[in-house]
Parts: C-alpha cells; structure tokens; sequence
C-alpha cells in the first residue's frame, strides 16, 4: 500500500552557508518578468534546509524538499547533492 503524503515542493539552489551543525543555508534563484515593463527580474530566497551528514560545502548546487518543521527555522531537507563546488 502507497502512503503518499500530499505533493512535497522541490527547490534547486546553491549552498550559501555551512557554519550550523547539521544545517544548510540554500539559496533558491527565480526568474520572472516585471508585470508592467516585462524586463526580465532574478528574485532570491534563502532557505535552511536539514543535512544530517554534513556533506555539503559552500558552492554545491543541491535539491532540497518541503518537510515538517525540523526547528523554528527548518521546514527543509536535503535530497541530493547535483553538482559540486570547486
């Protein structure tokens, strides 16, 4: 039997930052056009996402999927590393 949980965001971004124990700062990149001069606009927002093992790096482009809340923060977990930094 599937127990499927509902649909579950995915995000794809950069890793910003590694300096909490256990914890990635994610940075998630969009683009879209201004609703009146249709120049083409990059928002960013920052996520905390969850990584038990430490394995990411400053630079590594990752995948990360909505979860419940890991802390006041967190509502993030880490799926796979894509690409890795230099």
């Amino acid at each position: 039997m599937d127990m499927q949980r509902g649909n579950r965001k995915i995000q794809l971004g950069v890793v910003t930052s590694t300096k909490n124990d256990k914890t990635i700062s994610v940075k998630v990149e969009r683009r879209l056009p201004h609703p009146r001069y249709k120049k083409y606009v990059t928002l960013s927002k920052k996520f905390l996402a969850h990584d038990p093992e430490n394995t990411c790096n400053v630079g590594d482009k990752v995948r990360i999927v909505e979860c419940r809340p890991l802390s006041h923060l967190k509502r993030w977990r880490l799926i796979e590393v894509v690409e890795r930094s230099v």
